[in-house]
């Protein structure tokens, strides 16, 4: 009987079984009693032993994050990934963006006067007000630790004028960093239309934020206290739990909407290597932590061990979000040319198009005059109440 499981690991719960139900070993021609007891420790070593061999190991139905890369920070090479290439909603890690365009643009010691739109954001929010005077470093710690949304449109004006501009900036800058997959709408993240990024993106995004020392610092700040010019104190608290716990870890930014769900990006150091990890779309802030812990472990492990890296594709995900990704049409080539298929055919009945496009043995063909499409027309009159 075969006692492994598609992972290719041995099932415990099975093996027990059998194991319990063999009151005897044979040796040769003789056999030996074992006694329970003695089979019941011997169970529990092999048990332990068994489950420390696994510790480091990831399968893709442990990470519950819809996406998930660990990053070689010196050389960019993946460690380890879930659905690298899959695109989705960003969330306040965009502020990541936003934060190293106003350090590349503008000095940290200007002086910003915040505007009426500021105010207006969505939270969460530092508690800007019309006519505040703050720093560009102000608005930086207030944007990174506290996530606030009123500081990233502020910055956004500071840079260039007004948000608009500022995400042209933002898009423009993707682009010049090789982030094939990422669009930005906002300064801030908050959800709308045709907004995306992906794990692989936000990883090389986290990268290239790791060059500047100022970065390193805010990112990796527990607490802070700023204030604006005429002294008006405000306290921020960093959304980034781990940065109590994890003392391994340099710093990183947190996202969270209903759409986009929890995400994170992180960088962690050991023994002068460094790690970065991002997830998207974690089911909870719960799951989004262990999962960081897990995958921070598994990418130093990876390195010492000098183990091959390890990407997967899960076809739920992409399915459930109706997305598509190059090695994953490679993969499963039929069921997308299905749905192509599907899709053209359906356009075609909406538009009134005389061609009527079938399956068959993998391709399309086009049947223009013959009986079916006679009898396709016939009925489409029919179902239009047309008579003429």
């Amino acid at each position: 009987m075969d006692n492994r499981n598609d992972a290719g690991f041995i099932k415990l719960s099975n093996l027990k079984g059998e194991m319990i139900m063999k009151k005897q070993l044979k040796v040769g021609s003789s056999k030996l009693k074992v006694n329970e007891r003695n089979f019941l420790f011997f169970f529990i070593v092999l048990l332990v032993t068994f489950h420390l061999s696994l510790v480091t190991v990831v399968d893709a139905d442990d990470v519950q994050s819809r996406a998930a890369v660990v990053m070689e920070a010196s050389t960019g090479r993946i460690l380890y990934a879930k659905n690298p290439n899959l695109r989705l909603l960003p969330a306040s890690t965009t502020k990541l963006m936003t934060a190293i365009i106003a350090l590349e643009e503008v000095n940290l010691s200007d002086v910003v006067r915040i505007s009426k739109n500021v105010p207006l954001v969505a939270p969460l929010k530092a508690g800007f007000k019309e006519g505040d005077e703050v720093t560009i470093e102000t608005l930086l710690y207030a944007a990174l630790l506290k996530s606030a949304n009123d500081a990233a449109v502020a910055l956004a004006e500071a840079v260039a004028g007004s948000e608009e501009k500022f995400v042209y900036l933002m898009n423009r800058k993707a682009a010049n960093m090789g982030l094939m997959d990422t669009k930005f709408i906002n300064a801030n993240g908050l959800p709308g239309p045709d907004q995306h990024i992906t794990a692989f993106d936000l990883s090389i995004m986290m990268r290239y934020a790791l060059r500047y020392p100022k970065l390193k610092e805010i990112i990796g700040t527990r607490v802070a206290e700023v204030s604006t010019e005429k002294g008006k104190d405000l306290f921020l608290k960093n959304t980034n739990r781990l940065l109590w716990s994890d003392e391994d870890l340099i710093g990183g930014k947190t996202g969270y909407t209903r759409k986009a769900r929890h995400c994170f990006v992180c960088a962690a150091e050991r023994e002068n290597e460094t790690v970065i990890v991002a997830l998207l779309g974690s089911p909870s802030r719960v799951n989004l932590w262990e999962e960081t812990e897990t995958l921070i472990n598994k990418g130093f492990n990876i390195l010492a061990n000098k183990e091959d890296s390890v990407v997967y594709f899960t076809k739920a995900d992409y399915d459930a979000l109706n997305m598509k990704k190059a090695s994953y049409r490679k993969n499963s080539g039929s069921n997308v040319k299905a749905a192509k298929f599907k899709a053209k055919n359906k356009l075609a009945r909406k538009k009134g198009k005389t061609k009527a496009f079938v399956k068959k043995r993998g391709h399309s063909k086009t049947f223009a005059k013959n009986k079916k499409l006679k009898d396709y027309r016939a009925l489409k009159k029919k179902e239009n109440g047309n008579t003429g």
